[in-house]
């Protein structure tokens, strides 16, 4: 059962091998629950086999579409990131560490899918929003900034004074 995003484990020579795979709006498309829908990303493998590991270096790059935070506009963003995943073979099949990977010896594929998955949501940052332009203003959708600041309260009436003398103890060290 070959899937699109597999690397044939069994197949694999010793030395260094490289596999190339793109990455679109089909591939977000498996993960219902994902914040990014589409993109369009290259990832690079390169695999390097000894007789009882294979260490996997994994370099993604591209740029997918996420929603502002600030304005819930989608925009491009970015995704540059390197991983390594360490490949062991053994009797059972045991992901339970984030970076090494042991599966059974007689496996004729492994499904990266998931492991790209992980590495583009962690190369995220955790606030998304616009980039500034070339003279530093927001590129925010302007008509969803308006209706923000419309519905911001400002509660400078009810602001406890206590605060301020606690604001100047930060600032005196």
């Amino acid at each position: 059962m070959s899937g699109t995003y597999c690397i044939p484990v069994s197949g694999l020579k010793e030395g260094v091998q490289s596999f190339e795979f793109r990455i679109g709006k089909e591939f977000f498309g498996r993960f219902e629950e994902s914040e990014v829908k589409e993109g369009d990303l290259a990832v690079i493998v390169e695999a390097e086999k000894h007789s009882s590991h294979a260490g996997l270096n994994i370099h993604i790059s591209g740029k997918v579409m996420i929603s502002c935070d600030r304005c819930l506009e989608y925009f491009a963003h970015p995704v540059e990131c390197r991983n390594n995943l360490l490949i062991k073979f053994g009797k059972l099949f045991d992901d339970s560490d984030p970076d090494i990977i042991t599966i059974p010896a007689g496996e004729n594929e492994l499904d990266m899918a998931q492991y790209f998955y992980e590495y583009i949501m962690l190369a995220l940052p955790i606030q998304k929003v616009h980039p500034a332009n070339k003279n530093g203003k927001s590129t925010c959708d302007p008509e969803m900034i308006k209706k923000i600041k419309a519905h911001t309260v400002n509660d400078d009436e009810n602001k406890d004074p206590r605060w301020d003398e606690l604001k100047k103890l930060i600032h005196n060290n």
